[in-house]
């Protein structure tokens, strides 16, 4: 196998998760796609907590698209899920398929996931040095100093 494949399916997952989940957003702030929970309208402006969800799911989505901000992005959208997860869903029962969390429950990993191995070769992040300047650092401080 090229090395390259996991390079870009990494990116790839990354671009496709951010998407859906910027796509969420935009459903419950602007009414599209179905609009707020599938309702055909959106969330009253500055509502705790789903006008903050549906912000966090759009911006963070689309940051996380690109890859611009990508690990500390990635860390809020995951928390924004754990969060939605265990005060919406576990409520109602304790596995994701009965209460209907699953979503929320891959995203809050995937997501985690993201923030820990990085946003991949293909990311703004990437192609403007702020990953290999993270990397440069780590490597730095893992060297024995003489």
């Amino acid at each position: 196998m090229s090395p390259k494949i996991p390079a870009v399916i990494v990116s790839l997952s990354r671009a496709v998760v951010g998407l859906l989940f910027a796509c969420h957003g935009a459903a419950s702030l602007f009414g599209v796609l179905g609009g707020a929970a599938g309702k055909g309208g959106t969330v009253a402006f500055g509502v705790w907590p789903g006008w903050w969800a549906a912000l966090i799911q759009f911006v963070g989505g689309l940051l996380v698209l690109v890859g611009f901000a990508t690990r500390p992005v990635a860390l809020v959208c995951s928390g924004s899920m754990a969060f939605a997860y265990f005060t919406v869903h576990q409520p109602m029962a304790l596995w994701p398929l009965e209460n209907g969390g699953v979503s929320s429950a891959l995203y809050c990993w995937f997501f985690l996931l993201i923030a820990v191995i990085g946003p991949g070769r293909y990311a703004l992040d990437t192609w403007l040095g702020a990953e290999k300047r993270q990397y440069a650092r780590a490597n730095s401080r893992a060297l024995p100093s003489m």
